[in-house]
């Protein structure tokens, strides 16, 4: 009997040993052919997304394209959308010499106007070395410093309901010198050098900071001004009083006020002044292993959580 229960006993273990051994190799196939699935996933995109850019991209051996460079989002130091990183691609997308000229695709609400100058200041001084016609074509905005770029091309196009203009410039900030009182707390500033505390937040405004920021202010906005006359010479249809109040408007009101060429789009465009449907894209090669990312990322959530 002994013997017997021994052996229903090791019967029983070795059941159990197969049984979780099964198990473990049903999940470590799950496991792999989820992997496996998110791999072909990722790769069916990244296919689709090269054979899209491809029939939208110059095919090889195309006699005419042109060098496109697309500007998204607000223009400031350390974003995509900064001096740092433009730069070098306008300037590789110029020195394509087998480009007929370059488009410059904007969709940008503005940004710092440091950054919007040197920008602008580049595009002026790649036009001048490599002899390139440069073509503006504005999307949802082209406003501030994305206007303050745009000036720098021969010719600018917008959708007719694009937002354009708003050339001017705002600072924003905020008070807390009767928070402070309420709460009662007391700030203590030590400074060397008489206005070293000037626009502090916690201290009342006096009418030297007034002045003094507005006479910031006033250069800043003048030399975006000057860009714009610069840049648009012969071309402005409205008061410079009216166009330099930091309004803005429609894509068809700027056409009317000279302060874009035309309507129309990126293929329309690149038809128009290029004659060609064909364009070679400089500076977004990053977005491939963004999508790659955000593919993997979306679908590890999808098996975490659902």
């Amino acid at each position: 009997m002994q013997e017997m229960n021994n052996n229903d006993v090791a019967t029983t273990l070795v059941r159990d040993l197969l049984k979780e051994k099964r198990r473990e190799r049903f999940w470590k196939n799950t496991r792999f052919i989820a992997w496996f699935a998110l791999f072909a996933y990722s790769i069916i995109h990244i296919v689709g997304y090269l054979n899209e850019s491809e029939t939208k991209s110059i095919a090889i051996g195309h006699k005419k394209y042109a060098a496109l460079v697309r500007l998204d989002g607000m223009i400031a130091p350390g974003r995509d959308f900064s001096a740092e990183v433009l730069v070098p691609t306008l300037r590789e997308a110029f020195s394509d010499k087998n480009a007929e000229g370059v488009i410059i695709e904007i969709n940008s609400p503005g940004g710092t106007p440091v950054q919007s100058a040197i920008i602008h200041d580049a595009i002026i001084r790649f036009k001048k070395q490599y002899h390139k016609k440069v073509i503006v074509v504005g999307e949802d905005m082209l406003t501030s410093g994305a206007y303050y770029i745009a000036v720098a091309a021969d010719k600018i196009y917008v959708n007719p309901n694009t937002l354009t203009g708003s050339i001017g410039v705002v600072m924003k900030g905020f008070g807390f010198v009767e928070l402070m009182k309420k709460v009662g707390v007391e700030r203590r500033v030590y400074i060397a050098g008489d206005n070293k505390d000037r626009l502090d937040p916690f201290l009342p405004q006096t009418p030297q900071d007034l002045a003094k920021v507005h006479e910031v202010m006033a250069e800043v906005h003048q030399n975006f001004a000057n860009a714009v006359l610069e840049g648009r010479k012969g071309k402005l249809q409205g008061d410079p009083k009216d166009l330099f109040t930091g309004d803005f408007w429609s894509g068809q009101t700027a056409v009317k006020l000279g302060l874009v060429d035309g309507l129309g789009n990126l293929l329309d465009v690149l038809e128009l002044e290029f004659k060609t449907s064909h364009f070679k894209e400089y500076g977004n090669t990053s977005n491939l292993f963004k999508m790659l990312g955000n593919q993997l990322s979306n679908a590890v959530e999808g098996i975490a959580y659902s």
